[in-house]
């Protein structure tokens, strides 16, 4: 029986007979028949016309158009890779060239279908808005689902501190419309009224247990805030801390003064702090017992006497301090983010406890407070601006008009923003004890006061503040 054997079929001769075939044609030809391995014709070099391969540099080069399914592949890889970074919490890449391209050809494609069904029916289509079309321009950065669970509990920590009066005024008032509690709240309402546990200097109330829980960790790990100390203070003085600036909120002051989340017992051992806040605070429901728990105090005249002259080691303060926001209600209407306006000029009034009480100056300046949030500006809203320190006025203090982030997104809410805190002790500044100071003498020590915090910010300024802050430390009023 006689075999016959399959030879490969030579291009050449396939092809010779074929001489008017068209560019792709004679493409399509020559990649059915060249073995494996073979050079092909068509990436190799370039085709000239005439049914061969010319080697010569290509004068033009034979593109493909892409096919709908290539593009929407290519789309498909693009929008992965964007969604991938952005859920690690990355800046989005640019769009590259080859993707733009893609979307254009793909509208091109759809555009000539769509005039040709309406050139056909003769019939003009008005359509309506696409529904959920203003998601995807939304300007709202949404949190992902897959966030961490420390994220989480970080949020949640600093959300209850935030919200913590709010939470505890609507509970006493649920509780009023309880008849069964009438018994229990009448009293203790009485009690809120005539009770002086905020500014008695006594620290009975004050919880240790609960200032050290490890919940306080997370709280400051949210920005995330540390402290730090210029150098060591001896147990046997009793100090003022003086925290600059006073933000929105002051969550460095708490952080780092009204918790052990950042080690202050560890850098100041034998040395008892307490942060002072309003006096009105002392008369809010449930939250007051909240607040002396954590071993807050009145920022009243009478109270900081109180605790730099009662109790500590020898029963007149010795080993006591107190943090006092200095710059109050005023500074908190200047906190802007990449600004540092501290209300100092004209305040005194802790310059003379200190030397009437014999106490130290510690100044502190707190890198970043002012970045946690931000908040209508005074000269872009003067009546605002007016109605603000009106209410200071008569009220003692006023709500700043601010805004952040939120619990579920990262642009809008009353949530502050996850930017570091950097909390700086200085170094204290002595004076000697006097009844009654002069004023020349309050004046030099406030000088040197100002000249301290100076120093931290000339110091520390490019490890803590960088280029953020362009104006500088500001001291006004």
């Amino acid at each position: 029986m006689a075999t016959s054997v399959e030879r490969p079929l030579e291009p050449s001769s396939h092809i010779s007979n074929e001489r008017h075939l068209t560019p792709e044609q004679y493409a399509e030809a020559v990649a059915q028949s060249t073995p494996n391995g073979a050079p092909n014709p068509i990436e190799s070099g370039s085709y000239s016309g005439n049914g061969q391969a010319d080697q010569s540099p290509a004068k033009k080069t034979l593109k493909k158009k892409p096919s709908n399914k290539d593009t929407r592949k290519k789309v498909e890889k693009a929008k992965l890779v964007e969604e991938k970074r952005s859920n690690g919490s990355l800046v989005s890449v640019a769009k590259d060239a080859e993707y733009e391209e893609s979307l254009e050809l793909d509208e091109l494609e759809q555009k000539p279908s769509r005039a040709r069904s309406r050139k056909s029916t003769g019939t003009q289509l008005v359509s309506g808005r696409q529904p959920g079309a203003g998601w995807e321009r939304s300007g709202i950065r949404w949190a992902p689902l897959n966030v961490p669970l420390k994220r989480r509990l970080q949020t949640l920590v600093v959300l209850f501190h935030t919200v913590c009066i709010a939470l505890g005024l609507t509970f006493f008032f649920f509780l009023c419309a309880i008849p069964l509690t009438w018994p229990i709240l009448f009293p203790y309402a009485l009690y809120l009224l005539f009770s002086e546990a905020g500014t008695s200097g006594s620290l009975w109330r004050r919880s240790n247990w609960l200032r050290s829980l490890r919940v306080w960790s997370l709280f400051a790990s949210y920005f995330p805030a540390r402290l730090h100390r210029s150098q060591e203070l001896p147990a046997t003085r009793k100090y003022i801390f003086g925290y600059h600036p006073h933000g929105i909120i002051a969550h460095g002051a708490f952080a780092a003064f009204a918790t052990e989340a950042c080690g202050f017992s560890n850098l100041f051992p034998g040395i008892t702090n307490t942060l002072l806040t309003l006096d009105a605070n002392f008369r809010i429901p449930l939250y007051r017992d909240y607040a002396l728990a954590m071993g807050l105090r009145s920022v009243s005249r009478e109270s900081c006497s109180n605790l730099l002259t009662k109790g500590g080691a020898n029963g007149e303060g010795m080993g006591r301090a107190i943090t006092i926001v200095v710059g109050g209600a005023s500074e908190s209407l200047d906190a802007q983010p990449n600004s540092l306006r501290l209300v100092l000029r004209k305040r005194k009034g802790f310059i003379k406890l200190a030397i009437r009480t014999g106490s130290d100056l510690v100044p502190v300046l707190a890198f970043g407070e002012n970045e946690l949030y931000d908040q209508v500006r005074p000269d872009s809203h003067p009546f605002i601006y007016k109605t603000q320190m009106i209410v200071k006025k008569l009220m003692g203090f006023t709500v700043p008009l601010f805004f952040a982030r939120g619990v579920f997104n990262y642009d809008v809410g009353l949530m502050p923003y996850r930017r570091p805190l950097n909390v700086v002790v200085g170094k204290p500044i002595r004076s000697v004890q006097a009844a009654n100071p002069d004023d020349a003498y309050v004046d030099e020590i406030h000088a040197k006061y100002i000249l301290e915090l100076q120093r931290i910010w000339e110091d520390w300024k490019g490890e803590f503040a960088g280029d953020q802050i362009k104006s500088g430390l500001e001291i006004v009023e």
